[in-house]
C-alpha cells in the first residue's frame, strides 16, 4: 500500500523591516497585515496558525502603533495560533559579530517568553549564506533544526551524487558544524514562497498543484511536502482554508494540512526513521554554483555601515559589558535595561537587507542614526562604569607627589594581556563656576597653571616616555546624581604613551605628576631608520618610491614585498554583486610615484605617510544606466568605464609601535569616482592551497581555488576580523576594522586582496532602484593591521592580536584615594593555548558572571580559570545562559575544564 503524502502548508510572511522602501513604509504594511491576521484568526477557526518570520521585533513594531491589541495578540500566541521567535531579528550572520548573533538569540527568547512559548525553529529563510557554527549555536539553544533558503544546492531525486562538499541529495539533510554538532537541515529548495497564493478556483488550482507538487517531490526525501504560504511583505491569504478544500478535491491521494513548523518537523523525523540523509559540513556559501548569485559582495556594499557596526559591536560586547561587570563587583550597577536597549537598537541594523547595505538610500540613512544612538548609549554605560571603577581603584600610591598629581586608569577589556599606544586627555586643573569667580578670572587662573616639569609615572613610580600636548583653556562639566550640572573651566592636556602589560579584563594605573626628585625618563632609540624605514625588534618596514612597501618579519626571516598596492576596477554590478566590465585590466598604483614623509617619531611609535594623486575613470559610461533601466541581468551587461577621469586622492599612514607585532595601515580615501571598486593588495608569496579566515566563533579553512562549477571571475568572500595565509614556517594575517570582503587572488603569489571601497548606483535584485548614496563619494577611511608570523596564526599570537585590534583602549581620570581595586588588576586570569576569549557579562536573572571562549582549532585544549572574584561556585552554561554542571565550589583558587575542538564554551561564576 502506497503511503499517502502530506502537504504541509505554513502561513507566514517574510518581513524585511526595510529594503526597497524605507522602514515606515514597510511598517505601515505590517500594521495592516497583523490587523488582518488577528481578525481572521478570530473569525475563521479553520485558519489555524501563522508564523511570525522567526523574529520577535514584529511584535514590537506592531504594538508600537497598536498597543490596544496587545491582549488579542498575546491570546493567539498562547493558544498556539501565532508562532514567535526564536530571534529578535533575522540577521546576516557573516556581517555581524559572534556575540551579536548570541544577543540576538537571547533577546528573541527573552521577548518571546513574555507572550508565550518560544518557537524552537532555526529560521534563516533568506540569509545570504550561513556560518559553520550555526549547528552548535542551535543545539546550545535547544534547537535541533535549521530552515534556510541559500547555501546548498540540492541534486534532487535519483541523482544522489551528493555527500561531497556543499551538495545534498534532497531538501532535507544533516548539517554538521566543525565541532560535530548536528541539526536537521531543511532547504527551501523551491524557495520560501512555493505555496504562495494558493488558488481557490478549481481549474487554476489544478494547474497550480500539478506544478507545485511536482517541484516539491523532486527534492523531498520523505512523503512530507512543505509549502510556504507567503513571501516578502506578503499580505495574508485569508481564504486559504477554502483553497485547501479545493486542493483536497483535486488530489485525494495527498493530505493537505494547514500546518506549522513543529508539526512538520515531527512528521519529517517520523518519516525519516531508518533512512539516511546527506551530511553537509561547515559553512553554507553556495560555493558549488556558478558564483553569480551568492550575494557575497554585500560584504563591501556601503562599507561605512560595516565600519559603524564594528565600532558599535566592539563598544558594547568588548568594552561596555566587561567594564559594567568590573564596576558591578565594586559598588557600581550593572545596567541590564540599558544594555538591552543599546543592543536592540544596534540589532535593528542587522537584518540582511540592512547590514548588507542592499536597500534604498533612505534605509541606510536611518541606520546611521541607529548606529549613533546605540553607540552613544554604550558610551554612557562605559562612562558610568569607569566612574565607579576609578572611585574604587587604590591610587593612594601617588599621594607622595602632592596635590598636583593627576592619576588615571587605563583598562584592557580584551581577553589577553595588552601592550600598546594609549592617548588620554586629562584636566591638569579645574576651577568650578559655582565658586563664583568672574569668568575672566577663571580663565586667567587656568591659563596660569604651570605644566612644566611634569612627568608620567606608572604605579611603581617609574617615569615613562610620553608626548604631552597642551590643549589650553577648555570647558567641562560634571553631571552629579544628586544635584544640578556642575560646569567648570579647566586646563586640558593630552598624553600619548605606551601602556605596557595591562592585564586581560583588567586595568593599570598611572599618574601625571611633578616629581619629588629628579625623574629621568629612559632614553629610547628612534623607530625611524631613514626617510622611508621603520623598525622595531620584530618588524622592519621599507617604503618604495611608489608607496608600496616591504615588510620583514625578523623571527621567521620572511620578507613580504609589494605590499600596500592599491587596485582599482570598474563596477557595473549593484549593491548585491560586483561585476567588472568585460575585458577590463585592473589599474594599480604600482609604479605611480608617491609623496612620502615621516609624520610621527616618538619613543613608543613612528609613522610614515604616503600620498597618491591617481587619475582613474570618473564613472561607468552612459550604457550602464540604460542597462539598469532595462533590467539587464548584471552578468550580461556590456557597459564600460568612461573616458573622462577624476583624481582619486589617497593618503596611507603606516604606524609601527615599539612593542608591536604588527604594522597598522590606515587609508584615507577622497572618493571622487563612481561605479568602481578599490582594494589593497598584500602578496603573501607563500605556498598554500587553502587559507584560514575568522568567522562566527570559528577560524574557518577555505580553499584558495573555487569549485569547478564556479564561473564568476571574482571569488570574493566574507571575513570577520582577519584572514590568514600561511606556509610551513611563515604566514601573514591581515586584520581589519569593518572590512568584511577579501579575495585570495588566483595569481602565483597567493595575494590577499582586501576591499576598501565599492561604489555602485543601484540596489539591484528585482527592479530598478537607484541608490546614488551607495557611490560613497567623499572622505572614506579603512583600517588594517598586518601581522606576519612564523607559520601558525593561533600559536604565534597573531589571531589574539587581530582580536585585540578590534577593541579600543579605555581610560579615565581619577583622584588620589585608597580603594578596593589594586593599582594593577585583572577580574579573571585564564589560559588555553588554542582558546579565544569572546565575552564577559552578567546574567540578568541570577546576577552571575558569564564568560565565553571558543576553540580556534580542531585540537582539544584545557581551559584554566583563576577568577579574582568573590567566588561561590563555577558551572558550565550555554549561549542562553542556563546553569549547567557544577565544576568547583567556594574556596577554589582555579578551575580546569576541557575545551573540545571548535567548541563554544560558556562558564558561569556564582558570586558570594
Amino acid at each position: 500500500m502506497t503511503t499517502k503524502q502530506t502537504a504541509h502548508i505554513i502561513s507566514h510572511t517574510h518581513w524585511d523591516r526595510e529594503w526597497y522602501l524605507p522602514y515606515e513604509r514597510h511598517h505601515l504594511r505590517l500594521i495592516q497585515l497583523v490587523d488582518t491576521l488577528l481578525d481572521t484568526l478570530e473569525q475563521n477557526p479553520d485558519f489555524r496558525s501563522f508564523f511570525f518570520d522567526g523574529q520577535t521585533i514584529i511584535i514590537e513594531d506592531y504594538l508600537q502603533v497598536r498597543p490596544e491589541n496587545r491582549e488579542r495578540l498575546m491570546r493567539h500566541i498562547r493558544e498556539g495560533r501565532i508562532y514567535i521567535g526564536p530571534w529578535y531579528i533575522l540577521q546576516d550572520a557573516f556581517l555581524t559579530s559572534p556575540e551579536a548573533n548570541v544577543r540576538n538569540l537571547q533577546l528573541g527568547h527573552q521577548d518571546a517568553a513574555v507572550y508565550g512559548e518560544v518557537s524552537k525553529i532555526g529560521y534563516f529563510p533568506d540569509t545570504f549564506g550561513l556560518t559553520g557554527q550555526i549547528p552548535q549555536l542551535m543545539q546550545q539553544a535547544g534547537i535541533t533544526n535549521a530552515f534556510f533558503g541559500r547555501g546548498v544546492k540540492p541534486t534532487g531525486f535519483n541523482n544522489m551524487v551528493s555527500d561531497d562538499g556543499y551538495e545534498s541529495s534532497f531538501s532535507e539533510l544533516v548539517w554538521e558544524g566543525p565541532d560535530g554538532s548536528q541539526v536537521l537541515g531543511i532547504l527551501f529548495a523551491n524557495w520560501y514562497s512555493n505555496g504562495n497564493e494558493v488558488p481557490v478556483e478549481i481549474e487554476e488550482a489544478r494547474r497550480f498543484w500539478e506544478r507545485k507538487l511536482g517541484d516539491a517531490r523532486q527534492y523531498a526525501a520523505t512523503d512530507q511536502l512543505l509549502f510556504m504560504n507567503g513571501c516578502d511583505h506578503q499580505p495574508l491569504q485569508t481564504d486559504l482554508p477554502e483553497a485547501i478544500r479545493t486542493a483536497e478535491k483535486l488530489h485525494p491521494e495527498v493530505a493537505f494540512v494547514h500546518s506549522n513548523f513543529p508539526d512538520y518537523i515531527k512528521a519529517v523525523e517520523a518519516s525519516l526513521a531508518g533512512r539516511s540523509l546527506s551530511t553537509v559540513k561547515g559553512e553554507l556559501r553556495s560555493q558549488r554554483t556558478d558564483g553569480w548569485g551568492t550575494l557575497v559582495n554585500t560584504a563591501s556594499a556601503r562599507v561605512y555601515l560595516k565600519q559603524l557596526n564594528q565600532r558599535g559591536q566592539a563598544m558594547l560586547e568588548k568594552v561596555a559589558e566587561p567594564l559594567a561587570v568590573i564596576a558591578g563587583l565594586h559598588g557600581g550597577d550593572y545596567p541590564h535595561h540599558l544594555l538591552d536597549y543599546a543592543w536592540k537598537t544596534l540589532l535593528q541594523n542587522h537584518p540582511h537587507d540592512s547590514i548588507c547595505g542592499c536597500s534604498v538610500d533612505e534605509v541606510h540613512r536611518e541606520m546611521v542614526t541607529r548606529f549613533d544612538k546605540s553607540y552613544h548609549m554604550a558610551e554612557g554605560i562605559v562612562a558610568d562604569s569607569m566612574q565607579a571603577i576609578t572611585a574604587a581603584v587604590d591610587t593612594s600610591g601617588f599621594a607622595a607627589y602632592g596635590e598636583e598629581a593627576v592619576p588615571f586608569v587605563v583598562t584592557n577589556t580584551s581577553g589577553w594581556s595588552r601592550t600598546g599606544t594609549v592617548t588620554v586627555e586629562l584636566d591638569a586643573a579645574r576651577q568650578y563656576l559655582r565658586d563664583g569667580l568672574p569668568l575672566e578670572e577663571n580663565a586667567r587662573l587656568m591659563q596660569a597653571v604651570n605644566l612644566a616639569g611634569r612627568v608620567l609615572v606608572d604605579e611603581q613610580g617609574q617615569p615613562l616616555p610620553c608626548t604631552v600636548e597642551d590643549l589650553g583653556l577648555s570647558f567641562g562639566y560634571d553631571l552629579p546624581d544628586d544635584r544640578f550640572r556642575q560646569p567648570y573651566s579647566c586646563r586640558k592636556v593630552r598624553l600619548t604613551f605606551e601602556a605596557a602589560d595591562v592585564p586581560a579584563l583588567g586595568l593599570r594605573t598611572y599618574a601625571w605628576v611633578r616629581p619629588v626628585g629628579a625623574a629621568a625618563v629612559e632614553e629610547a632609540s628612534s623607530l625611524v631608520q631613514g626617510e622611508r624605514v621603520l623598525e622595531n625588534d620584530t618588524l622592519r618596514v621599507e617604503v618604495m618610491a611608489d608607496g608600496s612597501f616591504t615588510l620583514e618579519h625578523k623571527p621567521s626571516g620572511k620578507i613580504y614585498r609589494d605590499l600596500g598596492v592599491y587596485e582599482n576596477t570598474g563596477d557595473i554590478g549593484n549593491e548585491y554583486m560586483y561585476r567588472a566590465p568585460a575585458g577590463e585590466v585592473p589599474l594599480t598604483t604600482l609604479g605611480l610615484n608617491a609623496d612620502i614623509a615621516v609624520i610621527e617619531d616618538t619613543p613608543y611609535r613612528a609613522a610614515i605617510e604616503i600620498s597618491h594623486a591617481w587619475e582613474i575613470p570618473a564613472s561607468a559610461d552612459a550604457l550602464l544606466e540604460e542597462e539598469q533601466r532595462a533590467l539587464v541581468y548584471y552578468p550580461e551587461r556590456q557597459a564600460k568605464r568612461s573616458s573622462a577621469t577624476v583624481t582619486l586622492k589617497l593618503r596611507t599612514v603606516l604606524r609601527l609601535e615599539r612593542s608591536g607585532k604588527g604594522l597598522e595601515v590606515k587609508s584615507y580615501i577622497d572618493n571622487t569616482a563612481k561605479d568602481h571598486r578599490l582594494r589593497m593588495l598584500f602578496p603573501a608569496d607563500l605556498t598554500a592551497a587553502s587559507h584560514r579566515v575568522d568567522s562566527m566563533f570559528e577560524l574557518a579553512e577555505r580553499p584558495n581555488e573555487p569549485a569547478p562549477e564556479w564561473q564568476n571571475p571574482s571569488n570574493a568572500q566574507h571575513q570577520q576580523c582577519f584572514v590568514d595565509v600561511a606556509g610551513e614556517n611563515a604566514g601573514l594575517t591581515v586584520a581589519n576594522l569593518g572590512l568584511h570582503e577579501y579575495e585570495i587572488l588566483r595569481d602565483d603569489r597567493n595575494t590577499i586582496a582586501v576591499t576598501l571601497l565599492r561604489s555602485v548606483g543601484e540596489m539591484g535584485d528585482w527592479g530598478w532602484f537607484p541608490t546614488p548614496e551607495a557611490q560613497c563619494l567623499g572622505e572614506q577611511t579603512a583600517d588594517m593591521l598586518l601581522l606576519p608570523h612564523s607559520g601558525d596564526t593561533v600559536s604565534s599570537g597573531a589571531a589574539a592580536a587581530a582580536y585585540q585590534f578590534q577593541i579600543p583602549w579605555t581610560s579615565a581620570q581619577a583622584e588620589v584615594h585608597t580603594g578596593t581595586i589594586p593599582a594593577v588588576y585583572s577580574a579573571v586570569r585564564w589560559s588555553g593555548v588554542t582558546a579565544a576569549f569572546s565575552s564577559m557579562k552578567l546574567n540578568k536573572e541570577r546576577g552571575d558572571v558569564l564568560l565565553r571562549w571558543f576553540n580556534l582549532t580542531e585540537q582539544p585544549c584545557e581551559l584554566e580559570l583563576e577568577p579574582e572574584l568573590p567566588l561561590a561556585s563555577i558551572y558550565t552554561s550555554n549561549i542562553l545562559e542556563a546553569a549547567g554542571e557544577e565544576l568547583q565550589t567556594e574556596g577554589t583558587a582555579s578551575v580546569k575544564l576541557p575545551l573540545g575542538g571548535h567548541e563554544i564554551k560558556t562558564v558561569g561564576i556564582r558570586l558570594r
